[in-house]
Formats: structure tokens, sequence, C-alpha cells
């Protein structure tokens, strides 16, 4: 491929699958500008290897944000939540009938920064992404039982912090 096509067909992943990619960086890692640093890291990668080696993109550079956010983390890279209002982490919830107020949402967003990453991560794919737990074992690289427990450990913190039940 020419570099110009190479340039096209990383912009056109780019344009399909950046903001997803994004809004998973941002529930990882709680942080916009950490996530924008990872998005931006990834896709440089891609347009300078070029997209030829990749066979299936939206696994590819879903598992590349994920080690990226991770390797982040490890690093202490990233210092403490933003939890400032208006650091949006939750996109629409899909078949939601009705949409949720300002008030719910920004509860429900605090709620999700106080996760451990993991755990919002687990929650994100199979929430807003609609990844079966088989299917987030597979993205993740962890056991099915991991990730249904880390799922159900999730639960368990917000009805805690929500309805105030064990």
């Amino acid at each position: 491929m020419a570099r110009q096509e190479e340039d096209a067909a990383a912009a056109r992943l780019y344009d399909s699958l950046g903001p997803p990619l994004f809004r998973y960086a941002l529930m990882i890692l709680g942080r916009r500008d950490a996530a924008e640093d990872v998005i931006q890291q990834v896709f440089t990668a891609v347009i300078d290897r070029g997209t030829r080696h990749i066979s299936a993109p939206e696994t590819y550079l879903r598992t590349a944000v994920r080690n990226a956010c991770y390797s982040q983390l490890r690093a202490g890279r990233v210092r403490g939540l933003d939890t400032s209002p208006g650091e949006e982490i939750l996109e629409a919830v899909p078949g939601a009938a009705e949409p949720i107020s300002t008030e719910d949402r920004l509860a429900l967003e605090a709620g999700l920064q106080a996760l451990p990453a993991e755990q919002r991560e687990v929650v994100h794919l199979h929430v807003f992404e609609g990844l079966t737990f088989k299917e987030v074992a597979a993205a993740t690289g962890e056991p099915a039982n991991t990730v249904a427990s880390r799922y159900r450990y999730a639960l368990e913190k917000l009805r805690t912090r929500f309805l105030g039940l064990p």
C-alpha cells in the first residue's frame, strides 16, 4: 500500500473506532487527559507501522488501548481520578427507555469512578459494548469466572453506595 493509502486507512480506523476506544480508555483510567494520551499513542503507532498487519482492527486496537492504559496505571502516570463535574465517563445506555437525569448521571459516574479500574473495564465492556462475559474474558485475557466476579463485585459496590444494601 502507498503511504497515502495507509494514512487514509488509519484515518478511517480513527473515525470509526476512535470515539468508542476513547470512552473505553476513559472508563479504565478515569481521566480525560490520560485517555487522550493513550488514544494518541495507539493511533500514532498504527500510523507509523501501517494497517496491513491488522487483520481484526477492533480487537487489535481495543487490546492496544487496554495494554497502554494498564501500562500507564502500573507506571503510576495516572494519579487519582478526575471526578470533576462535566468529566463524563458514561455514554448513553443502550436500550434505555428514558434519558438519565443529569443528577443521576453524575452520581453514577462518581460511583463508577470509585471502582477499581479492572471493575470499571468489565462494566464498560459488558454494559456499554454489549459483550458477553466470555467475550469480555477474550478481550481482557482473563478467565470468564474472573470477569464475572469483577462484574458482580462492581454491582455490589454500586448497590451498597446507592442503596445502602450489603
